[in-house]
């Protein structure tokens, strides 16, 4: 399961909406791909279909779809928005994750 906080449900749904996408019918794609400083990036766009080997979530009224092989990698995953100083955009806090680099764009196991 992955989680959702408010700050990034109300991005996601300016996002979504901004980009022609359904908040309430379609699906943020969170995954999991090979790069990145540490070894292991997060990839998240929008999608509207499900594929076969999905797993399909629902939290804070956020659509969630991740790939069979993502999906071990990001259980207990909550998805942040962050607007600081730092920087602007999507945080993945990543409980599975022993080393990340300091953008937080990557992890390792």
């Amino acid at each position: 399961m992955i989680k959702v906080s408010d700050k990034a449900k109300s991005k996601v749904v300016e996002l979504m909406t901004e980009d022609g996408f359904d908040p309430d019918a379609d699906y943020i794609r969170v995954g999991v791909k090979s790069g990145g400083c540490s070894g292991l990036s997060y990839d998240l766009k929008f999608d509207s279909a499900q594929e076969e080997g999905d797993k399909v979530f629902e939290d804070n009224g956020v659509r969630i779809i991740v790939d069979k092989k993502s999906f071990l990698y990001l259980i207990g995953t909550t998805l942040e928005y962050s607007g600081g100083l730092n920087g602007t955009g999507f945080v993945f806090n990543n409980p599975n994750a022993n080393r990340t680099c300091g953008c937080g764009e990557s992890f390792s196991l």
